[in-house]
């Protein structure tokens, strides 16, 4: 498939897209449901995604359907040897996935795992993009992971431009409920937050991604005392312990020990997705480091600021007012294979005061 053959997609045509997870690639991915709606206004468009990230499509205005996939619970039979139950579970996913006649369905993903499930989907197109694990098999077309690099979601407008999409407008978005607004509007007044506050997202599930406890705790007293801004933890219900110490540590850093004078407002593990996705939305700022929760920030035109260390660094985030700090070493990117014993040099090169003059700069920027 090239720009000039592209895949002709009907206008009726049934289109299933295949991202399992995590948040922040399901949130580049999402600038491809508008331009396949804009491209084939009467298509039924659905996404297949595992329950814990349902909650970022749910509510897109373009999306006809969000289908889950109970992945973890498949790995759980699995691990217990029930395969009869697993077994059962597959060929109803199948069966689901066969009764909406699909015409062509998308592996976002190019895992075996989302290969496998494309395949099961019975569509006669099925295309992957940056097929790997033996997926390629399992596609009838696929699509490098091309564009450049240096632009967030690369991967996701070339494969637009592949298929001939328009891709004048190729913005990520992410939508929630009038619940989770209400929800974050009652937070803001409880935690005392309307007249301002920064969002602030350190955590991860890899520690070469992290930034340092103390250098969060010296950031958000600068980001109060500096800026005016109160600074809000945000995370799952596993960053709590982490959160707790980030928050104890900056109010050591402003010299108390009292709880009501602490300058952190600590969210982490007390929020859905889709209240986090509302916080960050009103948010004056975002800081966070290469975590979903941060790329939601870019999404809403929230002013952004964050830290790259061993992923490869998007640094035209296409706005403005987001700004990406990278200090490149000659072992960058390492991705999952650190070499630097625990150091994390790459992070530990990125200060406060640096974040917090870039701050200051994305404030002042229109989005």
């Amino acid at each position: 498939m090239t720009p000039d053959h592209p895949l002709t997609i009907a206008p009726h045509a049934r289109i299933l897209l295949v991202r399992l997870s995590a948040i922040g690639d399901i949130v580049f991915a999402s600038p491809l449901i508008a331009a396949l709606r804009r491209a084939s206004p009467q298509a039924h468009i659905a996404w297949l995604v595992q329950p814990e990230c349902r909650a970022l499509l749910d509510r897109h205005p373009d999306l006809d359907e969000v289908i889950v996939c109970p992945m973890g619970h498949w790995r759980r039979l699995w691990r217990e040897r029930r395969f009869g139950q697993l077994s059962r579970g597959i060929m109803a996913m199948r069966e689901t996935l066969h009764e909406r006649r699909f015409d062509l369905a998308l592996d976002l993903q190019g895992l075996a795992k989302s290969g496998l499930l494309t395949r099961l989907s019975g569509a006669r197109e099925r295309v992957g993009l940056g097929s790997r694990e033996g997926s390629a098999w399992l596609m009838t077309r696929t699509v490098d992971r091309g564009g450049d690099p240096r632009r967030i979601g690369s991967e996701y407008l070339h494969l637009a431009r592949m298929l001939g999409l328009p891709t004048a407008d190729f913005a990520m978005a992410v939508h929630y409920d009038a619940a989770a607004a209400t929800a974050a509007d009652e937070t803001l007044v409880r935690e005392g937050l309307t007249s301002g506050f920064a969002a602030l997202c350190p955590f991860t599930t890899r520690p070469q991604k992290h930034w340092f406890e103390e250098r969060w705790a010296d950031l958000a007293w600068r980001l109060r005392t500096d800026l005016g801004l109160i600074p809000v933890l945000l995370g799952g219900p596993g960053d709590r312990e982490a959160a707790d110490r980030i928050s104890d540590a900056a109010g050591a850093a402003g010299g108390t020990a009292d709880e009501a004078e602490n300058p952190v407002v600590n969210l982490a593990g007390q929020t859905s997705l889709s209240e986090a996705a509302a916080l960050i939305d009103r948010a004056a700022l975002l800081v966070g480091v290469d975590t979903g929760l941060s790329h939601m920030g870019i999404a809403h035109g929230t002013p952004s600021v964050l830290l790259f260390g061993s992923t490869c660094p998007y640094t035209d985030t296409t706005r403005a007012n987001a700004r990406v700090l990278y200090h490149r070493l000659p072992c960058s990117p390492c991705k999952r294979r650190p070499t630097c014993d625990g150091a994390f040099t790459c992070m530990r090169e990125i200060r406060a005061r640096e974040v917090l003059t870039a701050a200051r700069q994305v404030i002042g920027a229109t989005p």
